[in-house]
């Protein structure tokens, strides 16, 4: 079989750049040895979205039925529906994957992927078959899996990762999460939201450690407040399993304690999947980290082997991935295309209430030498924040008070992961604060508190 381009992944990255190299004109196929849709809409963001709304209609009946007028009596909660809905919005949407591969002329290939050459695939299906594909151009978009660090033994039934957590149709009576990024503190809001009694213990001092330190406080304060421990600044030096209950010992300060509780999920973070993938045989560079080196364009230093995702560890989101598969495609068919600022791209958590940031924070924009001015604007000053009972948070804009340039931003509150793509298209079409405050916003929403913090950039706040 020949090609003129062969992806190996068939996720977010993979299945977006065998698209667009298709509807360039190019012969292409994709290689999955599991699934089409990868992690995000298998595992991943997709059914954790669809648990989290689960969570949400929970949180409403079990906490909050009072304050908007709801007497319930006997209220039955049934997780395995919840579950049971998230597989089916997963498996929509995964065989609309299939669609669109279809649609495009894109042969499929399930098996495991080796490179050979760098125009030399081995195909290994399930049964052990062998055969060889050659390929012009290979990408690489195989992704990342959970890491776990060395003598902590992951059972998929008291010591869980995402993977076994997800699918599980039972809840926990108590958790123990280790690590407080966009893994942990989702799984955090669900299971709380449904009663679990939740610890998160993160080795850093604040919450999201990767988002802006204020963001990490606010959002400890509203997981107090739901019910869920925090321990910040604790280090996990075992995890262990003993008489069907999980031991997670943690160190602070020079005192060590253990919690227990009946699992423990492990979401420290992610590592590159380039295992047995042949890199080396062929000379590709690999990071210290573990991760394929690329350039700008997503070519490795091997000519006709690229690579995209969660591989490069350049920024491990999907929508990251997508937009480098889209642009891997563009520069292997040699049409114009742009690079990526990967600072610049946004960063979206869906805990309760939501994070959602972009470029730099206040802390860095000063070390790199910015005059810095801060806007702000809480959501409990928005009648729409108020009216829907989610008033809790703010935006946080940072801007070069010489030329009124958009730096970054930096909210946390009710829906603002919708929010935030009017602020990075500001940023990125070097549109001004003065510019979206002018920009009359539709009211009541959500989409004001932008314009409020806008106008206060711009030294005349309107509504506090």
């Amino acid at each position: 079989m020949n090609y003129d381009v062969v992806v190996i992944g068939a996720g977010p990255a993979g299945y977006v750049c065998a698209i667009r190299t298709s509807q360039l004109g190019l012969k292409t196929a994709i290689i999955d040895k599991q699934w089409l849709g990868g992690v995000c809409l298998n595992i991943g963001c997709i059914p954790s979205k669809a648990l989290l709304k689960n969570a949400d209609v929970a949180h409403t009946l079990r906490k909050r039925g009072k304050e908007f007028g709801f007497s319930l009596e006997n209220l039955e909660l049934d997780y395995s529906v919840a579950v049971k809905r998230s597989r089916q919005v997963s498996d929509r949407l995964t065989k609309g994957v299939g669609f669109l591969m279809k649609k495009n002329n894109i042969d499929i290939h399930m098996g495991e992927a080796k490179l050979a050459a760098a125009n030399l695939i081995e195909l290994a299906d399930a049964e052990g078959k062998t055969e060889t594909i050659e390929a012009k151009n290979i990408v690489v978009a195989t992704g990342a899996s959970a890491f776990v660090p060395g003598g902590w033994q992951v059972d998929g039934k008291k010591i869980l990762t995402y993977t076994e957590a997800i699918l599980q149709d039972h809840l926990p009576e108590s958790v123990v999460i280790i690590g407080s990024g966009a893994i942990g503190v989702e799984f955090g809001t669900i299971w709380s939201s449904y009663g679990v009694k939740v610890t998160i213990v993160e080795m850093l001092p604040n919450l999201v450690p990767l988002e802006d330190a204020e963001v990490g406080k606010e959002l400890e304060k509203a997981f107090k407040k739901s019910g869920i421990e925090v321990l910040t600044s604790h280090k996990v030096t075992s995890v262990a399993t003993k008489k069907g209950r999980v031991q997670v010992t943690v160190e602070s300060e020079g005192e060590t304690k253990t919690l227990d509780a009946e699992q423990a999920l492990v979401a420290i973070g992610v590592k590159p999947n380039i295992q047995n993938l042949g890199l080396e045989g062929i000379g590709v560079e690999v990071s210290e980290q573990g991760a394929i080196v690329i350039d700008d364009r997503m070519a490795t230093n091997v000519p006709g082997v690229w690579a995209i995702g969660d591989v490069t560890a350049k920024l491990m989101l999907a929508h990251v991935g997508s937009a480098q598969g889209i642009i891997c495609a563009e520069n292997i068919a040699g049409v114009e295309t742009i690079t990526l600022d990967y600072v610049m791209l946004p960063k979206v958590t869906f805990s309760h209430p939501q994070v959602a940031s972009f470029g730099l924070t206040e802390e860095a924009a000063k070390e790199r030498g910015y005059e810095v001015k801060i806007a702000r604007f809480p959501f409990q000053a928005s009648g729409k924040a108020l009216g829907i009972g989610e008033s809790g948070g703010w935006v946080k804009i940072v801007t070069d008070a010489k030329y009124g340039e958009i730096l970054g931003a930096h909210m946390i509150g009710p829906e603002v992961t919708e929010l935030l793509p009017e602020l990075t298209l500001a940023q990125m079409m070097e549109i001004t604060t003065a510019e979206i405050a002018r920009n009359v916003h539709a009211h009541p929403t959500l989409s004001e508190v932008l314009m409020e913090a806008a106008h206060g950039a711009e030294g005349h706040s309107i509504n506090i």
